[in-house]
């Protein structure tokens, strides 16, 4: 007799497909492992542009949801499917088509970078980071979003929160001496030192349950709209490619040096909107370790591999940039539904009124709201 999974530690049932490739993926999945349909990889190798009629591979249903489909196989796989389709080769070559146009756009998207000398890496990373103009998510939810829309936020960061930290790990074995060491500083934290009740992931399983929000595992995966897979799906991307550790590594520290105010903000969000402590906690917990966590992973993590490693620091550079960067996609994403009255999930989830046009501003220079 088996022992039915806990829900909330997943596999995750497989989600309802967007698109052909997607179907067709979930349907195999569904099966022992086997090849998968002659030309399904070559359905998404093309056809792939910035002009009329072209697929954005970074806001593409189909596309996201069948990398996220391949990735999650290396996470915590899928309720019902074999695990051995997690190295079963035609997947993976269906994987790679979809990757190429999909790294390629988010390196359009991240822009040219400036060539630094690996000295020069923190420093360039905190330039990155303070010319960041990104769409005013955070001051919204502190000031002015409605329960629901919070509720909105929370359910599309559920899917890496439930699992923060996991994809960054993945660069502990490839890493050694000093950027090793700051990585494991800060992923301690991340795991709570090694008390479930104080992972970050537990931390914002508890917040979720306060909003009233299904807790389980990538619960709401059939929810979150491409632009959310692209999110995840970019830490995937780099935690699986050794050659992109250094992207990795960059990504981590945009997200370091960037969350402490808004985390402070969010915090302060719910606050305003009457919720308990227990509520609050994930977002302060958040204040306080990633004001620590910023200078380690701009010196000693970032720092530290580029002294080891000096053809990284491009790599580093473009990983916290392409952080920002689909960051921003995500925020204006949000941000334009409620200007519009609508709701940023996807199934016709409800909202309770626009904040207004917050991010009217941005409307011109993100693809999310073209």
């Amino acid at each position: 007799m088996s022992v039915p999974t806990d829900r909330r530690y997943g596999p995750a049932s497989l989600p309802t497909p967007r698109g052909p490739v997607s179907g067709a993926l979930v349907a195999a999945l569904r099966r022992p492992p086997h090849d998968l349909p002659v030309g399904l990889a070559g359905a998404l190798a093309g056809d792939v542009g910035d002009g009329p009629g072209h697929p954005d591979p970074l806001t593409d249903e189909d596309r996201q949801l069948t990398l996220f489909l391949c990735y999650e196989l290396h996470y915590r796989g899928w309720a019902g499917v074999d695990e051995d389709w997690e190295w079963q080769p035609s997947l993976l070559a269906l994987r790679a088509a979809v990757e190429r146009p999909f790294e390629a756009a988010v390196r359009r998207l991240a822009g040219p970078l400036p060539t630094v000398l690996p000295a020069g890496v923190p420093a360039a990373l905190a330039a990155l980071v303070a010319a960041d103009d990104a769409p005013p998510l955070a001051r919204t939810l502190h000031r002015r979003a409605s329960l629901a829309q919070f509720r909105e936020f929370v359910t599309h960061r559920s899917l890496y929160h439930l699992r923060e930290a996991d994809p960054h790990s993945w660069a502990l074995p490839r890493l050694g001496g000093p950027a090793k060491a700051a990585l494991v500083e800060i992923q301690m934290d991340e795991y709570g030192n090694g008390r479930c009740d104080r992972m970050h992931a537990e931390l914002f399983r508890v917040t979720m349950g306060r909003l009233g929000l299904d807790t389980d595992y990538a619960a709401h995966l059939d929810r979150v709209p491409a632009v959310t897979l692209a999110v995840n799906n970019l830490i995937s991307l780099f935690g699986l490619h050794r050659r992109l550790r250094g992207a990795l590594l960059g990504h981590l520290a945009a997200y370091e040096m960037t969350s402490s105010l808004p985390n402070r903000r969010y915090g302060n969000g719910l606050r305003r909107l009457g919720l308990d402590e227990a509520a609050i906690r994930f977002y302060d917990e958040h204040v306080e370790a990633d004001a620590v966590h910023e200078q380690i992973a701009a010196h000693d993590l970032c720092g530290g591999l580029v002294r080891t490693e000096p053809a990284l620091a491009g790599d580093v550079l473009f990983g916290a940039a392409a952080a920002l960067a689909t960051d921003r996609l995500f925020a204006a994403h949000l941000l334009d539904s409620w200007a519009a009255g609508t709701s940023s999930l996807r199934l016709g989830a409800e909202t309770d009124g626009p904040v207004g046009a917050v991010a009217e501003r941005f409307a011109a220079r993100t693809p999310a709201a073209a």
